[in-house]
């Protein structure tokens, strides 16, 4: 019927409509739904090109799940800002990236939503609640991302409870955790082309793979140290981070 929501089988089956190339009005009839239906569906969930039906569907969960609207008097503040459901689409399609760079899908989430706080932080309960986890797990993902510098730990002004907030150079000291773990495969790399010898096919390959993975580092922390330098405020703190990573 056209007046029912979509399912997760109707997304799975626009995204494949979409792989072929077909247009919504095609895919549309394919579900007996309205044009319409599917054209505000694909917008909403990253245009034609992105479309995912996984995260569209995790998108429209928790749209479901927001809380009602606040009363009539703090309307006129949330029209200054984005649309609700752009938002929400726009936090699953930023968690879905941290999650392509290699970074585990809890912490992800929550870097997606201290990136998209209006006060850059968030207690453990409220990271817990618009993430659908246990405690447990958010207390993993945030020691996590503590370790790595991208978060800091706070007091609560209103409870005991601790609050996490994003790191002001989190920008950053994400490139260098991800340059970290270059470094130690281009070690691990080199090491292996010692092991075989210059002289084999194998020990060639590696050493190849190795010099450029450790130029590519290289070039990485440069940037990332040039960038620093031309942030006013920040710069030493963020040099002397960068400075240490490159001495591993």
């Amino acid at each position: 019927m056209p007046g029912r929501r979509l399912t997760s089988a109707d997304r799975q089956r626009i995204a494949e409509g979409l792989a072929q190339d077909l247009d919504y009005a095609d895919i549309a009839r394919s579900l007996g739904r309205p044009t319409s239906t599917v054209s505000r569906e694909v917008a909403r969930n990253g245009g034609p090109g992105r479309y995912r039906a996984e995260l569209a569907q995790l998108a429209t969960t928790h749209r479901a799940r927001r809380r009602p609207r606040p009363p009539v008097t703090r309307e006129f503040r949330e029209h200054v800002g984005p649309d609700p459901d752009a938002a929400t689409a726009f936090v699953t399609e930023l968690t879905a990236a941290l999650i392509e760079t290699g970074m585990p899908r809890t912490a992800a989430g929550v870097m997606a939503c201290l990136f998209t706080s209006e006060t850059g932080s968030h207690t453990a309960v409220e990271l817990a609640r618009h993430l659908r986890v246990s405690a447990a797990t958010i207390s993993h993902a945030v020691a996590l991302l503590h370790q790595h510098g991208l978060i800091r730990r706070g007091r609560d002004s209103h409870s005991r409870r601790h609050r996490y907030f994003l790191d002001e150079n989190a920008g950053v000291r994400s490139v260098v955790v991800g340059v970290r773990a270059n470094q130690r495969l281009a070690t691990t790399v080199l090491h292996g082309a010692d092991i075989f010898g210059a002289e084999t096919a194998v020990g060639t390959r590696l050493a190849t793979a190795g010099q450029f993975l450790e130029q590519l580092g290289k070039d990485i922390l440069r940037a990332a140290e040039k960038h620093a330098r031309a942030t006013p405020g920040t710069g030493p703190k963020r040099t002397r981070t960068t400075r240490t990573t490159t001495t591993r």
